[in-house]
């Protein structure tokens, strides 16, 4: 068999169904494969970034891999930013790119470059990815594969990347029986952890579960809902966990770190024992001051990755398990008994904090339109979306903050890479990764224009995505940012910035757009946005410039201590 024929069946076997690439040489053999001996959809983009972070966008719905291809050379670069961003947020994909024949590649010699466009993309993506490796010998292709797809999902989930010379991929090879994937299960949780977990939160009087991201890419989401429901614990959650549990659910207290609600991180200061599940404790949850983090409080710690514990923050209870492991222990545990309750004391003190600091009150005094009043507005004309996906930047803190998300329905975003421009083609992924529902975009001005072609992707496939843009015509969080720091002086942000008008840029495409500029307008506008469900529309949705977004937390402060209210004593770094 053809080895780029095996490549396109083997993906088939596992489960894909799409994969997304932008066409270059030393793929087409792959490419034919896969039209020719495959049922997989070849979602061809304009350009590679956009094709990662589309495979990261399907994986995050799937729960499962994603596949992008990327031609030799700059193909292949151009793919990194998305395995970047599938790395630190723990998503698993298989990147395949194409190279030079072996015989044209450098190896040793003291040049630059041999073949046209080589590159040693395998060294680039190592630090990266769970594996980088280059198949040297067609024969080693079968076992290439395996390797790579179980690698991507067990443990921490993450991406692997194959580069694939073009005289391996027309290689005849001998295809091997089918190996059967290895059952996901870990070791079951240490008793002495588990009892005193149990204990400590029978006697808590504001006990607080933080769920972070790693429940999602632990495929635990489900498990973690059941696990609430039957222990009966307040939860906050992170910027990654904003869909673990509904809007409406009477467990769900919000989000917390560095932009959280303002009630959320008091009532995270005020709890004396805090279970982290599947969260690293970084610095845009915690601020500066792990100590006051810590201070006054139990802390148990759940994660698969023994490096992240007792990190940044110290003394920590900590147990090393897969979360969904952790969680179906715990469920065991609570079954047959009467779920408990936190002392009524401590859930009317949450509730005095959400109804002292309404998240709609923290910019009531803004021009124009209010981005947090917008969302929840947004969230009820997106009933039937299967997801909102956001981009970087301020919009994405106003939709963590305000979006009100139901049980179905999916918040992505980029945490730990951050990269703007990965919303639009994030959702290109999610859509075809669950087809039948439209999607929501949700991008500011700046980041919108980093992925803008990839509008011919979603008019040539006419996919149903919805696009709303706030265009406040600069980049608003760096703006934020000198304004608190570089006395107000906007190089780059304001100044050498600008916006085109996305209506146009839409129409140019031909994608139905609009644009709203004042509140009293916004039910019309997406009343349009939303009325034709299976055909893709942009809605430009003008914000003032000088709108910032509150609250944030104060650096070299208590979590709540928070801006405008209290100023920060150190300049942050992140």
């Amino acid at each position: 068999m053809k080895a780029s024929d095996y490549i396109a069946e083997t993906l088939e076997s596992r489960g894909v169904t799409d994969v997304f690439e932008l066409v270059g040489g030393m793929i087409t053999h792959m490419l034919d494969s896969f039209a020719q001996r495959t049922n997989i959809r070849v979602v061809s983009v304009h350009h590679e970034q956009a094709a990662a972070f589309a495979a990261e966008g399907y994986a995050r719905i799937r729960g499962t891999p994603g596949v992008a291809l990327g031609t030799s050379g700059p193909g292949a670069t151009n793919l990194l930013t998305g395995i970047g961003s599938c790395y630190f947020d723990s998503i698993p994909a298989v990147f395949i790119t194409g190279q030079v024949n072996r015989n044209e590649r450098k190896l040793d010699r003291k040049i630059r470059q041999l073949g046209f466009q080589e590159t040693d993309i395998v060294a680039m993506a190592r630090p990266i990815t769970k594996w980088a490796v280059t198949v040297e010998d067609p024969e080693t292709l079968p076992e290439i594969l395996d390797r790579a797809f179980e690698t991507a999902m067990e443990g921490r989930p993450g991406p692997v990347l194959i580069d694939i010379p073009m005289d391996v991929q027309r290689a005849e090879i001998e295809p091997p029986a089918a190996i059967p994937a290895k059952p996901r299960t870990g070791p079951k949780p240490d008793e002495v952890f588990m009892q005193g977990l149990f204990r400590a939160i029978r006697g808590a009087s504001r006990p607080l579960i933080l769920a972070g991201g790693g429940i999602r890419s632990g495929q635990a989401a489900a498990a973690f809902r059941q696990f609430v429901e039957a222990l009966n614990v307040p939860v906050v959650h992170s910027l990654l966990g904003v869909d673990l549990l509904p809007f409406d659910s009477p467990a769900r207290v919000g989000m917390i770190g560095s932009y959280g609600n303002r009630w959320a991180n008091a009532a995270l200061a005020e709890s004396d024992l805090l279970l982290v599940l599947g969260s690293r404790l970084d610095i845009r949850q915690t601020g500066s001051r792990t100590d006051l983090f810590g201070a006054g409080r139990t802390i148990y710690h759940v994660d698969c990755d023994a490096g992240e514990m007792n990190n940044r923050v110290t003394g920590c209870e900590t147990l090393v398990a897969r979360v969904d492991t952790f969680l179906n222990d715990a469920i065991d545990r609570l079954r047959g008994e009467t779920p408990g309750s936190p002392p009524q004391a401590w859930l009317d003190r949450i509730a005095t904090l959400k109804r002292q600091y309404p998240d709609t009150a923290e910019l009531k005094d803004a021009a124009g339109i209010n981005p947090n009043v917008l969302m929840h507005t947004i969230s009820k004309a997106a009933a039937s979306s299967a997801a909102f996906v956001v981009d970087v930047g301020q919009h994405q803190m106003w939709a963590a903050q305000s979006l009100e998300l139901n049980a179905s329905q999916r918040f992505l975003t980029s945490g730990g890479m951050g990269a703007m421009g990965f919303a639009l083609p994030a959702a290109i992924g999610a859509w075809y990764g669950a087809p039948c529902r439209c999607v929501t975009v949700i991008a500011g001005d700046g980041g919108f224009q980093l992925n803008v072609q990839e509008l011919q992707t979603i008019a040539r496939n006419c996919l149903p995505l919805k696009m709303i843009v706030l265009n406040n015509q600069c980049h608003g969080m760096v703006r934020q940012f000198q304004a608190s720091y570089f006395e107000s002086r906007f190089q780059s942000t304001v100044t050498g910035y600008s916006a085109p008008d996305f209506r146009k840029v839409a129409t140019a495409y031909g994608i139905a757009a609009a644009r709203v500029e004042a509140e009293r307008d916004i039910h019309e506008a997406l009343r349009q946005l939303y009325a034709d469900p299976a055909a893709p529309f942009l809605l430009e949705v003008m914000i003032d410039r000088d709108t910032n977004v509150y609250p944030k937390m104060a650096f070299g402060r208590s979590m709540d201590e928070m801006e405008p209210e209290f100023q920060s004593l150190d300049q942050e770094g992140t």
